[in-house]
């Protein structure tokens, strides 16, 4: 069934260039479980099918769209390799898919970016080259780059690829549970909750989807209160992940297909971390387990618009945690 809504070509990707890209990616990507948990539901007096990103290759979804980037390449494109910047799981993910199809992938990464993930673009042999903490110095950095190599740029969420390949998630999920009446998924750039509100309202138009956002990091909600992109001048949330801010591509889709955004506080998340971990076993970082802190938070339990949301995915969107915080924590 189709939303008569979302015609072809309004948006950045659609319906089919996100089949595209699970035909073109499925033999690489881990088609993630859905898990469910009744001390969960129990907890939230509702229904919860968690589909489980932290166990995609590179722990992150963040390889659906970095692999269908880098697959869509010709081969004389493909030669000359990727760049990128980010501050850690698609830095990854890209260094992993190029890494997957044996040609270079060049990552630019602000200096103060989790060690954990640092380590990850290491280990798939990713070529490492620093910038500044700030947007500006990234995107020079990796233009730079760009020019210097050849290298084609693969930006980490406003492009039609990586979004077309995060909606991929969609098209996994309503097969694995399709009673699912609300997604909540996790924003920050709008690539994933992009892909995954074109494939599900495209798939079932009368689904929500809502988004979860730190209250220290809340564009988003700024801006689909105010009907355009906010920027906001710093970001204050340990959901390191969920900093940046809507692109070009990503912004139209959220301001029309996003039907809210949930925004919380960080002693919130990392309440629903815990619960990942004691309840539902599953190693989750904090932008990775926002969208249980949402559906637990006030503003959602409380809200009558929200009252027959009663089978709800939420993605558990990456487990990169830096652990190396936990154990020094433990030897304190």
């Amino acid at each position: 069934m189709m939303d008569a809504s979302i015609k072809e070509g309004k948006y950045a990707a659609d319906i089919s260039s996100i089949r595209e890209a699970h035909a073109r990616i499925s033999s690489f990507i881990h088609k993630t479980p859905v898990i469910t948990s009744e001390s969960l539901n129990a907890m939230c007096n509702r229904s919860l099918y968690f589909k489980c990103e932290c166990f995609q290759k590179g722990g992150a979804f963040k390889f659906r769209g970095a692999c269908n980037a880098i697959y869509s390449l010709d081969d004389a494109q493909a030669a000359k390799g990727v760049v990128t910047h980010s501050s850690g799981n698609h830095a990854a993910a890209l260094s992993l898919a190029a890494k997957s199809r044996g040609i270079p992938a060049y990552v630019v990464i602000p200096k103060n970016a989790p060690k954990c993930k640092v380590d990850n673009v290491i280990r798939y042999d990713g070529q490492v080259i620093w910038s500044e903490a700030t947007m500006k110095s990234r995107e020079d950095t990796a233009s730079k780059v760009s020019r210097e190599t050849g290298a084609v740029l693969i930006h980490p969420y406003n492009d039609k690829r990586i979004i077309s390949g995060q909606g991929t998630i969609s098209v996994e999920l309503l097969e694995q549970a399709p009673q699912i009446d609300t997604i909540i998924v996790p924003i920050s750039g709008g690539g994933l909750i992009s892909g995954v509100a074109l494939a599900a309202k495209s798939m079932n138009p009368r689904i929500r989807v809502l988004a979860a956002e730190p209250r220290g990091a809340n564009d988003a909600a700024q801006s689909k209160a105010a009907g355009r992109i906010i920027t906001l001048p710093e970001t204050n949330t340990i959901a390191d992940g969920l900093r940046a801010s809507l692109g070009e591509f990503t912004w139209p889709v959220v301001r029309d297909l996003v039907d809210d955004v949930i925004v919380v506080d960080d002693t919130d998340i990392v309440e629903a971390m815990r619960l990942c971990y004691e309840i539902l076993k599953v190693a989750v970082e904090p932008s990775g387990a926002i969208g249980l802190a949402a559906v637990r938070s006030e503003s959602f339990m409380s809200n009558p618009a929200w009252k027959d949301c009663n089978h709800i995915g939420i993605i558990l969107s990456g487990g990169n945690v830096d652990l190396g915080v936990l154990w020094d924590s433990y030897r304190k």
